[in-house]
């Protein structure tokens, strides 16, 4: 594998777990296969590339915290051709709360299965009424190289090339709590590379965790 666009099509069973998400808080439970995180990835990349014109080389931050849709977002950046960066962002995705201020701005309600906001978020795109409608199939006219930037957090930039090279695959089940989101990637890159999956709970003390991971099969970190 020589970029990071080609991760979903690794899969050599598409149809299992790759990320389940939990939130103790609401009771939500949500779980991707493989086919299914590909089905969002490739209506996320076509609403990049088709409303918002993201061109190879474009700069995203992704101001969510630890969740499906936060995987579902770095995956379609690399598709895209895209840095996941953590500042200088010509696109800010931000959670409910509202928080950016790059050129382009796009808000996730994070409610359950994606859900658009009750109310229209002032100034900015709505992610659960503008993706959904967008086409399940998606082919990059200009897809990454190896030498592109995939990653530029906290200082450190990275490559698809450096990246897949740095990363070891995982073909356990993980069970995490919420963390950075240099964190998420490179879980998210290892899991596609070894076969593994991860279980995201968030909202959770000691003991839930130790009971979801029981219940999903999963060893917690």
């Amino acid at each position: 594998m020589r970029t990071l666009d080609q991760l979903l099509r690794a899969s050599a069973d598409p149809t299992q777990p790759l990320l389940t998400y939990y939130d103790m808080a609401t009771g939500e439970r949500v779980e991707l296969s493989t086919v299914t995180t590909a089905n969002w990835v490739a209506k996320t990349s076509n609403f990049l590339v088709d409303e918002l014109e993201v061109e190879p080389g474009a700069r995203i931050r992704i101001g969510l915290p630890s969740h499906w849709l936060t995987a579902v977002w770095i995956l379609s950046a690399w598709n895209v051709g895209a840095a996941v960066v953590d500042s200088h962002a010509d696109i800010g995705l931000s959670g409910p709360d509202l928080v950016a201020d790059e050129p382009v701005r796009v808000a996730a309600s994070l409610r359950p299965l994606g859900g658009r906001f009750a109310t229209p978020p002032e100034g900015f795109l709505d992610l659960g009424a503008e993706v959904p409608g967008h086409g399940d199939h998606f082919v990059a006219l200009d897809p990454p190289e190896p030498s592109s930037l995939a990653l530029e957090l906290d200082g450190v930039a990275r490559t698809h090339a450096e990246l897949l090279a740095q990363v070891a695959p995982d073909a356990s089940r993980r069970v995490v709590e919420p963390g950075p989101i240099a964190r998420d990637a490179e879980m998210l890159v290892a899991a596609c590379l070894g076969g593994g999956s991860l279980v995201v709970v968030a909202s959770a003390t000691p003991e839930q965790i130790s009971r979801v991971a029981a219940q999903e099969g999963g060893r917690p970190d």
